[in-house]
């Protein structure tokens, strides 16, 4: 389908709450799921939300079958497309990580963020989701998930300290595959 503009941070749309999916099944369902996986694999995100190219509607999209150049030493999440998720946190457990985003380009922040889920939805046909899972897979999920609360990993961040650009604080990475 196509490759879509992703909204960068500053642009009021991103703080927007996303409206729930309402007609699964349909071809402007699968057009929308079909741009936001050419869109992540384009920039080489882990994830991507409808939000972010400025879409709406309670549609994420995470994981694949080949390692994240911008997460290389993450495990594989298993392909996912979830709309309208809820997520239920299994413990008070949290874990700080380093989180990045297609929408604050050339940035990471340690991020506290929920260690177990369970997280629930539908995927495009409308067929219920329910999993629960821990460490990389609950993170990425918290995280695409605050796309639909209008909510991008900045305002998670404790410590500014631990705040900046993947160049400085990630010299190793190629500073291409963070844009």
């Amino acid at each position: 389908m196509a490759v879509r503009p992703i909204l960068k941070m500053g642009d009021a749309r991103l703080l927007r709450v996303a409206r729930p999916v309402q007609a699964f099944a349909s071809a402007a369902l699968a057009e929308l799921v079909q741009d936001l996986f050419d869109t992540m694999h384009d920039a080489n995100g882990a994830g991507i939300a409808a939000p972010q190219i400025g879409v709406d509607l309670q549609v994420v999209i995470f994981g694949g079958d080949a390692v994240n150049p911008r997460y290389p030493d993450r495990p594989l999440v298993p392909r996912t497309v979830l709309c309208n998720p809820q997520i239920t946190p299994l413990s008070a457990d949290e874990e700080d990580g380093w989180e990045g985003c297609l929408s604050v380009p050339g940035l990471r922040g340690l991020v506290p963020r929920w260690q177990r889920i369970r997280y629930t939805g539908f995927d495009i046909e409308g067929a219920p989701i329910d999993r629960e899972v821990d460490g990389w897979h609950a993170r990425v999920v918290q995280h695409e998930c605050d796309h639909l609360l209008g909510k991008l990993y900045p305002m998670r961040i404790r410590d500014f300290s631990q705040f900046g650009f993947t160049e400085v604080l990630f010299p190793e990475f190629d500073p291409a595959e963070d844009e």
